[in-house]
């Protein structure tokens, strides 16, 4: 009999070409699948959450697979740890109904974005923060931050060349946190356009730094254009830290 595990696991993205298996490419969902074929002696394909791009991280990132395993669904989280790098650690592992799907199930996602606003680089947080040493006013952050709740098409904050034909996602809540010299950005959304929670912080950052307005925001999401947003920041600073079902 089939059973369907639910895996939750941590990673650092530093050393992979992100989430999806890539032939000759170091990959999360290709580490993964190694370590259950050890476990299980059988190939089983782990189907994520997200797909997330080269050096992004995650915290609470959701997998499942099918197995004949006799290995009692909660020591998989163990029998897996033991066989996986140590950038890639499962918090939990669980069975679930035969019909989950890690992927078509999930009804929305947190995104954290982290930017180290200083002067000077941190060799410690290197690979998990974006240095950024100009002056940001974070109050300015906070209410473009607002503009972007709602439902709308965000065509202007995809990458260009993306193959996703329909660009309308709502976003739940967006917030501009600042302690000391860190500022950590939550996005979340009932799904997300390719590097769209990337470009949503570089369009912030054009707030922090005056380039334009907070009620900017408005116009570019009307017009469609993404040369009119901000750039798309490094994937190092971004963490998908919960998936909701």
């Amino acid at each position: 009999m089939l059973n369907n595990i639910k895996l939750t696991l941590e990673y650092d993205g530093t050393n992979y070409y992100g989430w999806q298996k890539q032939k000759g490419f170091k990959t999360i969902q290709g580490e993964i699948e190694e370590a259950i074929e050890l476990v299980t002696k059988e190939h089983c394909e782990v189907i994520g959450s997200s797909r997330t791009d080269a050096g992004v991280h995650a915290r609470g990132f959701v997998a499942n697979f099918k197995t004949n395993s006799k290995v009692p669904p909660n020591k998989f989280r163990e029998a897996l740890n033991v066989k996986l790098p140590n950038d890639i650690v499962i918090t939990k592992s669980e069975q679930v109904d035969e019909e989950f799907h890690a992927r078509y199930y999930a009804k929305g996602k947190t995104y954290e974005y982290y930017i180290l606003n200083s002067d000077v680089p941190s060799a410690l947080m290197r690979n998990q923060m974006y240095h950024y040493k100009y002056d940001l006013d974070v109050e300015a952050m906070k209410i473009a931050a607002k503009q972007f709740i709602g439902t709308h098409d965000f065509a202007a904050f995809k990458t260009q060349g993306s193959s996703v034909k329909g660009t309308i996602r709502t976003i739940f809540d967006v917030k501009v946190e600042k302690e000391k010299n860190i500022i950590k950005i939550s996005v979340s959304g009932d799904g997300f356009l390719y590097n769209m929670v990337r470009i949503i912080v570089g369009t912030l950052i054009n707030v922090g730094r005056g380039k334009i307005t907070p009620e900017d925001i408005e116009k570019i999401i009307l017009g469609r254009d993404r040369k009119a947003a901000g750039d798309c920041v490094p994937a190092k600073g971004l963490k998908l830290t919960e998936v909701y079902y």
